[in-house]
């Protein structure tokens, strides 16, 4: 078990270097000073400051992995891992998931939409000034993405857009919003990406409450007849389904990549407080049962985080290993379900109170879950990749 606090699994050398490791020191410091001390505050107010996405551009997150000439920065699979699980330290699922949407909202505009429109969107959110959302899922399905319904009918120089999508992360502020519509007949071929400016009229929004991420706004998004320019679609007329997939890939490692992270958290903190708390006059990690739930806990997140890496590694070698990286996102879920009741479990009453870290996490668990893709999908999707 690792002596320090947020010390990273043994393979680290093995996939990680110098600048990595540099970048790994400049966002944790920026998560120390600009999300942890504020992170309790932020979800109790279900929301945080707009600002955040201009700081967490200057110091070279937000353009992760993007074309430099929009202003992004050339990154590999193991640099958006440690973007990941550094944000991860602040224990607050609903800050990743918002600051960082346009890791889905904003990889089909960059592969497949207009040179104009990459060039006049593309810039404005990897600076922070416009956030950019994603909207597949919808009232009546979230991973049946073939038959989804909200359509766009072609009208000379427009699309006109109705439907309704819900479960948007940042679909109350999104200023740029990646949707899937159906363009043609039913099935997959008729399914294509539309990208609709956040101050379309006829666009409307309602905002949700849930049982976590309270930081992070999420909203139904209401199409009345939205006339969006024709010259928004992302891709060809029908070619949206295999760009959708193609984005699911990335977001469903990035979820385990933040699961395995918010899993450690738990490892950490349920550590550090077993050192402080007195029970029957020692503290409480020299009871053995409590030492056992530690070395189970840190088992599965070095597990977890091998098996991560390995994939990681595998996709920077031209692979295509997708019913590993759904096996990945259900091993990684399943850890932070389990990291997250025990450490709860070993806080005791002091987890069950709103503020502490483990809490947080543990409301957190199901909306990994089932976002990117539910467990149930991700095992039967698996089980077909694999010839079964």
């Amino acid at each position: 078990m690792p002596e320090r606090r947020g010390d990273q699994p043994t393979s680290q050398s093995l996939f990680y270097g110098p600048d990595h490791e540099a970048f790994r020191d400049t966002l944790r410091r920026f998560v120390a000073r600009e999300i942890e001390p504020f992170a309790t505050a932020w979800d109790e107010a279900g929301e945080f400051p707009r600002e955040l996405y201009e700081k967490a551009a200057a110091v070279g997150l937000l353009g992760l992995g993007f074309p430099e000439e929009y202003g992004g920065t050339a990154a590999d699979q193991f640099m958006k891992i440690v973007a990941s699980q550094e944000l991860a330290r602040a224990g607050s699922g609903g800050v990743s998931a918002s600051l960082m949407s346009h890791t889905i909202g904003s990889p089909p505009i960059a592969l497949a939409a207009a040179p104009e429109i990459k060039a006049r969107v593309l810039p404005e959110v990897l600076s922070g000034r416009k956030i950019s959302a994603l909207a597949i899922t919808e009232p009546g399905g979230g991973s049946d993405v073939a038959n989804l319904r909200t359509t766009a009918r072609r009208d000379g120089d427009v699309y006109v857009v109705n439907g309704e999508k819900t479960f948007i992360t940042s679909g109350m502020r999104a200023d740029y919003i990646t949707v899937a519509v159906r363009t043609g007949g039913p099935g997959p071929a008729g399914v294509s990406v539309l990208l609709v400016p956040g101050d379309t009229p006829g666009l409307s929004r309602t905002k949700l409450k849930k049982m976590g991420w309270w930081a992070s706004d999420t909203a139904t998004l209401h199409f009345d007849n939205c006339r969006v320019p024709a010259n928004h679609l992302i891709g060809a007329e029908g070619h949206g389904f295999r760009i959708i997939m193609h984005n699911f890939n990335s977001e469903r490692v990035g979820l385990a990549a933040s699961c395995a992270a918010f899993s450690r958290v738990c490892v950490d903190e349920a550590i550090a407080y077993a050192r402080e708390r007195q029970t029957f006059g020692k503290p409480l990690a020299q009871h053995q049962v409590i030492r056992h739930k530690l070395v189970d806990m840190t088992q599965r997140v070095l597990a977890t985080q091998s098996m991560l890496e390995l994939l990681a590694w595998r996709l920077q070698q031209g692979e295509n290993p997708v019913a590993e990286i759904c096996m990945l996102k259900n091993q990684a879920t399943q850890t932070m379900a389990f990291c997250a009741s025990e450490a709860v479990q070993i806080f005791g009453g002091a987890g069950f109170m709103r503020g502490a870290k483990v809490e947080r996490i543990y409301r957190e668990v199901k909306v990994n879950a089932i976002g990117g893709g539910a467990e149930e999908i991700m095992k039967d999707l698996a089980s077909r990749q694999l010839g079964l």
